[in-house]
């Protein structure tokens, strides 16, 4: 994997951070915390972006926020875990990776 794809990959970590915060978050540093998390989340993804298919990345690093805020309502915050949001969540990250194989293809075939 290369440098821009990490980047589409840990802002997409963060995203999970300033979702749940934006519920959460009630004092200076809880919304402390979720300022940083937008900064650092927004700034990776436009870097991937300059070298990156802007569209493929925004739907990577979408698909990838939605899966983890979900996954972590579910494992920190008491969300009951229904096998119909676990179904459409693999679904949902298999569309991810699709468009991210895709990508990496056309690209190897542009640089020929």
């Amino acid at each position: 994997m290369n440098a821009h794809w990490m980047k589409v990959f840990i802002g997409a970590f963060f995203e999970v951070f300033w979702v749940i915060g934006l519920k959460h978050a009630n004092e200076f540093w809880g919304w402390t915390g979720t300022i940083l998390s937008i900064i650092v989340s927004f700034y990776l993804i436009v870097l991937a972006g300059r070298k990156l298919p802007v569209g493929t990345v925004y739907a990577v690093f979408v698909g990838m926020g939605t899966a983890g805020t979900v996954l972590s309502e579910i494992m920190f915050f008491g969300e009951p875990l229904k096998l119909e949001k676990i179904l459409l969540i693999l679904l949902l990250l298999a569309g991810v990776l699709g468009l991210k194989l895709l990508t990496k293809e056309e690209q190897e075939g542009a640089d020929s």
